[in-house]
């Protein structure tokens, strides 16, 4: 009786042994749902190792990624994770489905993802998280698999996993954002492990291939390799057609009963091999380690003729640890803040102006052991170092010049590949502005240094009676002073500071100098507090702002609590008797209508920033804000420019203030003449959608640096007066060369430019129902996803 169990139990080692992805799973049953909440309960394997679910989103309480995770280590690491619904909305449910498989929908019912269709023969079964990591779906009549997510895998694969011939793994956008990144790990056809990048998700060529294994053979078709395999034993390697494999992981690793592994493509574009001890005890909570990582030197590897490099444009490559730092250079700063791989803008308009001689506007600064080996538009052979750096200097089309071996190469921005590289001897000159470009709105030069000398000038020079009585004056004004209650701070917890009418007027000089006029009120210049540097920018706000004080004070402090890099800040308010004022901070570079119709054409690569800013910037107003904004009048006159060109939005709010006593319609407001949504004469009601279709227009005005109405055009000039139509008509005639006007730069970016009108006409669509949300525009601006064929404006079909 005793051989009986003993049989099985060597019947079992053995089919587990020869059969090594057969582990046991726990069987989620059609019907099953999960929804996505803080406290929801994730599907987790009969270990306990992976879990499947929903995974909050770091500093984000409404936003979630649908993934799969190491459930058992503190930083629950996503090894697989469903790209096209990310960002998930709070409140979305995930299903078990008999027909689809697994069904994502948000919290209004609307289908954000599935995995696998058919028809009864592939009527879903069950599904299992398995020991391995392995998310599966199977067939009721026999077990088959029908959909399985190591067959459709993200960035990461794990042992036991394999890569095909038509797997592709794609790095994520940043460590915490999962959009889809620029870099790519395939087996393509010819046996050859590769990694590519690509600048736009949507092409259907890469830029550059910068890691091969060269397990291709054009000799001996059997020698080609045709799948990665991931062994349980954690060795990665190359399988080849005649049975022989190509190993890549390192000879001797820890042993995988005590660690977890994974390979992934990370975000910098580096394919690493990562292990973690699974026990360490409690007090101990160590990161994951590196076994390897391919390629060695990613900076010097990416060379491609297209794309920024293995970091962003104008941004310089250097590597740590096998890993790339990128960095921007002097007088640049990172495009996206939140991405440390994204472009460098530069803080500073490029050009020559005003009939100045270059050398009078621009100085060099000198980067040793730096280059961008592409760019160039000229070289000089013979050159001397000092020829190289004058060559630039006086060249107004010059950016950088690289002098090496007597040689001297003349380059242009958008810079790319760029990258610390010591073993050549190279030398950069980059050109820096040595003072800022005049400002759109020039300040008057401060007399606040003169003014002290004076002062102390008559103190000193006066008569001992007269110096008296002004130390008398002035001890006096402080004593008042530090015993005058100080102005209170906004009840509601926010960090607004309510001003008094008298401290405004003061910081003003008499409401003196004007910047501008809206349909809110009237903007001053000012200094807060007074004397000091800090610039603000003072809205007198008009009569219709006088009553309703707890409506005022309830609706400032929500315009208070937003915050975002695309937003103009609000700093206080002042609420006494019939004066409303805002105090905002000031915006040196003026509004983005008179940088797009100045005398100057603005570069194309920072007015497609512009735009994808004031998107973001609406994006959140809409979507992200706890309280949602409407703005109702977006127009360049209401887009501000900072200090670094970055477009904030401004008056946003206001409508709502503007209708405290009035119907909640918002009947009482028009929006500016071209920028108004249709649906404000219909009588219908008005949503989000308004600021769309005034978006949609502000982006055509961005693209042409053309008004909505032309002046001086009339209808059968050629050129169509209303903007709108004349982009719609560029657009079916293939004639966005005309529409941009022969811009050089952005025809050489014509898939984006392309992709940004093609986003412009559907946001100014009649119809409010085919208007995207301004979550859409983003990803699509953005080439996260794919744009359609836009309908005409004034016609009403479906955006699908």
């Amino acid at each position: 009786m005793a051989a009986f169990p003993s049989s099985i139990i060597l019947l079992s080692t053995a089919l587990l042994l020869l059969f090594p992805h057969f582990t046991c799973a726990q069987n989620i049953n059609v019907g099953t749902s999960l929804t996505a909440t803080s406290n929801s309960n994730p599907w987790r394997s009969s270990n306990g190792d992976f879990a499947f679910g929903f995974q909050q989103l770091q500093g984000n309480y409404n936003q979630y990624v649908l993934s799969i995770w190491f459930d058992k280590i503190p930083q629950k690491t996503i090894v697989w994770y469903e790209r096209s619904s990310y960002p998930v909305p709070r409140g979305s449910t995930l299903r078990l489905d008999a027909a689809t498989g697994l069904i994502l929908e948000d919290p209004q019912g609307r289908h954000l993802y599935n995995t696998t269709g058919g028809g009864p023969a592939d009527e879903v079964g069950y599904a299992s998280m398995n020991d391995t990591g392995n998310f599966v779906i199977r067939r009721r009549s026999d077990s088959s698999i029908l959909w399985e997510s190591f067959r459709n895998p993200t960035d990461t694969i794990l042992p036991t996993q394999t890569i095909e011939i038509g797997d592709t793994l794609v790095s994520r956008k940043t460590e915490e954002n999962f959009s889809m990144g620029r870099f790519y790990a395939a087996i393509n056809n010819a046996g050859d492990l590769v990694f590519n990048t690509k600048s736009v998700p949507s092409n259907s060529e890469f830029d550059d291939e910068y890691y091969s294994s060269f397990t291709s053979s054009q000799q001996n078709a059997s020698e080609a390799g045709f799948r990665v395999v991931f062994k349980s034993e954690a060795l990665i390697s190359i399988l080849k057609r005649n049975g022989k494999e190509q190993i890549l992981s390192p000879p001797s690793l820890p042993l995988p009963s005590e660690n977890y592994y994974r390979a992934t493509l990370d975000f910098n574009g580096v394919f690493t091999q990562y292990y973690r001890p699974k026990n360490l005890g409690n007090n101990v909570n160590p990161s994951w380690s590196v076994a390897r990582s391919w390629p060695d030197n990613i900076c010097m590897f990416i060379n491609g003729d297209t794309g920024s490099g293995a970091c962003g444009y104008n941004s310089v490559c250097r590597i740590e640890n096998r890993r790339p730092v990128c960095e921007c250079p002097q007088g640049f700063s990172l495009a996206d803040p939140t991405d440390p791989n994204s472009d460098c803008k530069p803080n500073f308009v490029q050009g020559c102006f005003h009939g100045s001689l270059p050398q009078e506007e621009y100085e060099l600064e000198i980067i040793k052991d730096t280059d961008w080996p592409k760019n160039d538009y000229q070289l000089i052979k013979p050159s001397s170092e000092e020829q190289c750096r004058s060559a630039c200097l006086n060249d107004c089309l010059c950016d950088v010049s690289i002098y090496r071996d007597n040689s001297c190469w003349k380059k242009k921005l958008p810079l790319s590949n760029g990258r610390v590289n010591t073993a050549q001897g190279l030398i950069a000159f980059l050109k820096l502005r040595k003072r800022d470009v005049p400002l759109l709105n020039p300040q008057r030069p401060r007399r606040d240094r003169q003014t002290l000398i004076v002062v102390i000038s008559v103190l000193f020079g006066s008569s001992a009676f007269i110096n008296f009585l002004f130390i008398t004056a002035a001890c006096l004004l402080i004593f008042l002073v530090h015993n005058k209650k100080l102005p209170a701070l906004n009840p509601s917890g926010s960090n607004l500071r309510c001003f008094t009418y008298k401290e405004l007027e003061l910081a003003t000089d008499g409401f003196k100098d004007e910047l501008g006029r809206g349909a809110f009120g009237i903007v001053y210049k000012g200094a807060m507090p007074m004397g000091s540097d800090t610039m603000v920018a003072v809205k007198k706000l008009d009569r219709m702002f006088q009553d309703s004080e707890k409506e005022f004070k309830t609706e400032v402090n929500v315009i208070g609590r937003t915050h975002h890099k695309n937003l103009v800040s609000l700093i206080g308010f002042c609420d006494e008797g019939s004066h409303r004022l805002l105090v905002y901070e000031y915006m040196s570079n003026g509004t983005l209508a008179g940088f797009l119709f100045g005398h100057l054409r603005p570069s194309w690569s920072l007015r497609t920033q512009m735009g994808l800013g004031i998107a973001k910037g609406l994006t959140y107003l809409h979507e992200e804000c706890s309280t949602q904004i409407i703005h109702c009048d977006i127009k360049p006159q209401n887009i501000l420019l900072d200090e670094y060109y970055i477009a904030r939005i401004s008056d946003f709010g206001l409508a709502k203030l503007l209708t405290m006593n009035q119907s909640k319609t918002l009947t009482g407001i028009r929006g500016t003449k071209g920028y108004v949504a249709p649906e404000w004469f219909r009588n219908t009601q008005i949503s989000v959608k308004v600021d769309v279709y005034s978006f949609g227009v502000v982006l055509l005005e961005i693209i042409s640096c053309r008004k909505i109405i032309e002046d001086g055009l009339e209808f059968g000039d050629g050129e169509n007066p209303i903007l709108t139509d004349w982009a719609w008509d560029c657009f079916v005639e293939r004639r966005l060369d005309v529409f941009v006007k022969n811009d050089e730069e952005a025809l050489r970016d014509g898939k984006m430019l392309e992709r940004f009108v093609k986003v412009g006409l559907w946001c100014v669509q009649e119809d409010v129902a085919l208007r995207p949300t301004m979550k859409k525009v983003c990803q699509m601006l953005e080439g996260v996803v794919e744009v359609p064929e836009p309908s005409n404006p004034s016609s009403f079909t479906s955006l699908v």
